[in-house]
């Protein structure tokens, strides 16, 4: 049988997801609930499902095994602990809320009604990652002992990103991957310090709040140091990635290639693969089997990383280190 899926929030990441469960032959994608009901109904269309302008009346109409939440951070909640509730298998897109308070109160619920679930950090389920994870994980492998991540780019117009009430920043929105990703190749961070301004780009869309700059110094449990930096004034430009440095080499991670260089070679692998279908592959198996041994993020994993992301953001406000 196949897993039938309902999406709430239909617009943004949730076409990525879309286009990826197309290609996975147990997977039905058969309701979608969105505010905006044109964006709703041209899914439905395209599908052959039902549209909804509300997430509790498909979920009280419709029989699903899994719901995929795509949206935007300040109203994830009730549409994770109304489908947990449910019983539905929850695939939810980073980040997982906008605080850590309504980030455990869908924890609770999940854990409660014992629904498999899954969030959306991609970058664990590409083949870059994979070489990495693979070359750390080896035995007697040398570890990193700093690494340097980076998201550095331009900024989405949508309004609610430029509210730090409502996105709570490019670090939590955006950088999130990166910090994720850390934390997947080099384990727990345990404290931060950060400092954040907004410099430029109030002055080109009114109402932001949000910090177009930001660098953020994490320690590991391991001792390791990392440091992130974060800009969203770069129209047109990108540099996005993860640099681990280990005793004599550097491993340079970016979303399709690994990249080993030391003093005498340098070697980089390329990626092919989509790693928004692996991660939508491991979660339909997941829910089909009941064994969720696939899921390289889950919910409590992928709350540890908002910790992290929101104590930057006390530790920018207020100036002082925060530990985890």
């Amino acid at each position: 049988m196949p897993v039938r899926i309902g999406f709430i929030g239909t617009g943004g990441i949730a076409g990525a997801h879309f286009n990826s469960l197309e290609t996975i032959k147990d997977a039905r994608l058969v309701a979608f609930a969105d505010m905006n009901t044109e964006r709703a109904e041209a899914a439905a269309r395209r599908f052959d499902g039902k549209a909804y302008a509300d997430a509790r009346q498909m979920l009280e109409a419709e029989d699903l095994d899994a719901v995929y939440v795509c949206l935007p951070p300040h109203v994830h909640g009730e549409a994770e602990i109304l489908s947990a509730q449910k019983g539905c298998a929850l695939f939810i897109e980073k980040p997982v809320a906008h605080t850590v308070k309504i980030g455990e109160k869908i924890g609770a619920a999940i854990e409660e009604s014992g629904v498999i679930s899954a969030v959306g950090y991609h970058w664990r389920y590409s083949g870059a990652t994979e070489r990495a994870h693979s070359l750390l994980t080896a035995k007697k492998a040398p570890q990193p002992a700093m690494c340097y991540g980076r998201w550095l780019g331009g900024f989405p117009q949508v309004p609610w990103w430029r509210r730090l009430d409502q996105s709570a920043g490019q670090l939590t929105e955006q950088t999130t991957h990166i910090v994720d990703l850390a934390r997947y190749l080099m384990g727990e961070i345990t404290s931060v310090s950060a400092v954040a301004a907004l410099r430029e780009m109030d002055k080109v869309f009114e109402g932001t709040t949000v910090p177009d700059v930001s660098a953020l110094v994490a320690t590991f449990e391991s001792g390791a140091i990392g440091h992130f930096s974060s800009a969203c004034l770069l129209n047109g430009l990108a540099d996005v990635g993860l640099d681990l440095y280990v005793r004599d080499n550097v491993y340079k991670i970016t979303s399709n290639t690994f990249t080993t260089q030391n003093s005498s070679e340098t070697n980089t692998f390329t990626s092919h693969t989509s790693p928004t279908i692996a991660e939508d592959t491991a979660f339909v198996r997941a829910v089909k089997t009941g064994k969720p041994a696939g899921i390289r993020s889950d919910f409590n994993d992928a709350l540890q990383t908002l910790r992290v992301t929101l104590a930057a953001n006390q530790s920018a406000k207020t100036g002082r280190a925060v530990k985890l």
